[in-house]
């Protein structure tokens, strides 16, 4: 830890995070058009930042494309390129600089704005839209090449960059221009490192070799020509949402149990070493109780509950789009309605198969209700689950420099949220690793979001010395 790089960072930690505080005040929430200029800026912003420290950089245009009926241009890609020594490996590094939305209304940042970064020194955290996801780390990988050029310290392996600002919002045109390049701008890469996830716990750091994927589900049911009153025509007209309640009854039950036939059938088999490792982790109960207020949990057993979050698959019911859903009371029988649902995929769970089974298994519990509606099952989007070899090179750089950094092995995790672009870069380019910088709560998509500077400058140290280490073992 006497490396000059390391102590510049150490000792620049108000600089770095006002560099953190720049990139927050950027509001690029990708899910509401009305911010799209901003996610504009933002990328901007990245590219700006990059350049400046001796990147090569391009931002590569992904045409438009529709939403919530207005047609968008897509935010860039920031390609970057830091190195080409032929004698050095290749890392590249993703990240995403888009966010989800936040308002000083919302009930967690208590009136504050939260685009605007807030140091809470009493505590240590960092508050603000995006310090943990994904800017925290973004910023980062800056706050490394910035150290290592102020201390006049050479890179030891060659960078690119990979920067969206669509991830919140599907990722839309990542997929195809990472295929697309795979023999062209990431050519020739070693490794792949992301960091946009998060510690099981608050007390260890973790690293992260699979992720669960992911089906996406809207169950439409179309009824009446319109919207009906329920005192005219309750028991004369077949409701809509009588349908949906039935059948989104049939895919879950209390117990978490998915009731689709032959879905459980696909899972990966349990190996007792796989189990041994969920007995090893650092956890408990009580994590989840305090993640989620509450304890209401499926079981209380730790093995249990991270078999759960990680191996095995969930079905989740999301909503019931079309039903009134406001304050007070209205009579009405909507005419259409659409259930929404999502079922996350482990390995060996192949997407077409289970929306075939899906699909199947509705279409026959329909067939029972002798409804005189009409049903139809559309997939939005499904992903595959990504699980790499956590004992490989890549893995075992960055788990040395943790050790380093916090002075413990990393507690090695799988996740229960899917990343897509895991998936794609795995099979497309090269070896793929989570290293996480945040804690377990963080809490990334809410009220309000923060990132404990020991977290963000400790992880930017660990993110830089994962590439000397990488530059030895790869």
């Amino acid at each position: 830890m006497d490396a000059p790089w390391l102590k510049w960072i150490t000792d620049h930690e108000t600089e770095l995070v006002g560099k953190l505080a720049e990139a927050v005040a950027i509001p690029s929430i990708s899910g509401d058009a009305k911010f799209r200029p901003e996610v504009h800026r933002m990328m901007k912003w990245v590219a700006d930042e990059l350049e400046s420290l001796s990147a090569s950089v391009e931002m590569r245009p992904l045409g438009e494309h529709t939403m919530n009926g207005a047609k968008l241009e897509l935010p860039p890609i920031v390609l970057a390129t830091v190195g080409t020594d032929p004698r050095k490996k290749t890392i590249l590094l993703y990240a995403h600089a888009d966010v989800q939305p936040a308002s000083s209304k919302d009930s967690g940042w208590s009136g504050e704005d939260p685009f605007e970064l807030r140091h809470d020194k009493a505590t240590g955290r960092l508050y603000g839209r995006g310090s943990t996801d994904d800017k925290g780390p973004l910023v980062g990988w800056l706050n490394v090449l910035k150290a290592h050029a102020e201390t006049k310290t050479e890179l030891p392996v060659n960078l690119k960059f990979c920067i969206e600002g669509m991830e919140e919002s599907g990722s839309e045109g990542l997929d195809e221009l990472v295929e697309k390049e795979a023999k062209k701008y990431f050519a020739g890469t070693d490794a792949v490192c992301i960091s946009d996830n998060y510690w099981l716990n608050t007390t260890k750091p973790a690293l992260t070799y699979g992720l669960r994927g992911i089906a996406y589900f809207f169950l439409h049911i179309n009824g009446p020509g319109s919207d009906l009153h329920s005192g005219l025509f309750g028991a004369m007209a077949s409701e809509p949402m009588v349908d949906v309640v039935a059948l989104m009854s049939k895919l879950v039950d209390s117990s978490g149990k998915i009731l689709v036939p032959g879905l459980l059938d696909q899972v990966a088999k349990l190996t007792p070493e796989e189990r041994k490792r969920y007995e090893d982790l650092d956890f408990s109960a009580n994590d989840i109780y305090d993640a989620i207020g509450s304890k209401t949990t499926l079981s209380d057993d730790k093995v249990t509950l991270l078999m759960a979050r990680m191996r095995n698959p969930s079905l989740s019911l999301h909503g019931i789009e079309g039903a009134f859903a406001e304050p007070g009371s209205k009579t009405v029988i909507p005419c259409k309605v659409t259930g929404k649902f999502s079922i996350r995929l482990v390995p060996d769970m192949q997407p077409e198969k289970v929306v075939s089974l899906v699909r199947d298994h509705l279409e026959t519990e329909f067939a029972k209700l002798n409804s005189k509606n009409t049903m139809s099952v559309e997939c939005g989007h499904a992903a595959k689950a990504w699980v790499a070899d956590p004992t490989d090179a890549n893995f075992t750089a960055a788990a040395k420099a943790i050790k380093t950094v916090w002075g413990v092995d990393p507690q090695l995790t799988r996740e229960g949220g899917s990343i897509p672009v895991t998936l794609t870069f795995a099979d497309n380019v090269a070896p793929t690793m989570l290293l996480p910088m945040g804690r377990s709560d963080d809490g990334a998509h809410s009220a309000p979001e923060k990132l404990d500077i020991s977290n963000y400058i400790k992880g930017t140290q660990v993110l830089g010395l994962y590439l000397h280490e990488a530059a030895k073992l790869l």
